[in-house]
């Protein structure tokens, strides 16, 4: 990544601390900044500290749930317009459109399927497959 480019911020809201690294690792290594946090309850006070990019979440979390979580960050006018994906275990019939109308963006099943993933984080922010911006250099 060069100096000029900004790296996007996505923060990880999962509560397994295994998955949490493996997804640290892999975006990072595509050049995310990542921060993370285990308990639902707890983002709301950090999204007033700063704005990622994008929020991967688990929905089964301590605290509050995801899908409560999705819906307070997508009714606060502030925390609207950041793109939440749901990933998740959650694949029964019905779940992914639990977690559409709670408020989620997209919806991704665990395991996760890591190039899905990616192509669903540069849809949301509108990165072209190499990561760069469409029409920049």
């Amino acid at each position: 990544m060069t100096a000029e480019k900004m790296a996007h911020t996505i923060l990880i809201v999962e509560d397994n601390e295994l998955n949490t690294e493996m997804l640290r690792r892999r975006l990072e290594k595509r050049g995310y900044n990542v921060v993370d946090e285990r308990d639902g309850n707890q983002v709301t006070p950090l999204l007033e500290q700063f704005r990622p990019d994008m929020i991967l979440m688990d929905l089964s979390l301590p605290g509050m749930d995801g899908w409560t979580l999705a819906a307070t960050l997508k009714a606060n006018p502030q925390t609207q317009p950041i793109p939440i994906i749901a990933v998740t275990a959650h694949a029964m019939p019905g779940d992914r459109e639990r977690a559409l109308q709670a408020g989620c963006d997209d919806y991704i099943t665990k395991p996760i399927d890591f190039q899905l993933l990616t192509r669903t984080i540069e849809k949301y922010l509108n990165l072209s497959p190499a990561g760069e911006r469409p029409g920049k250099p």
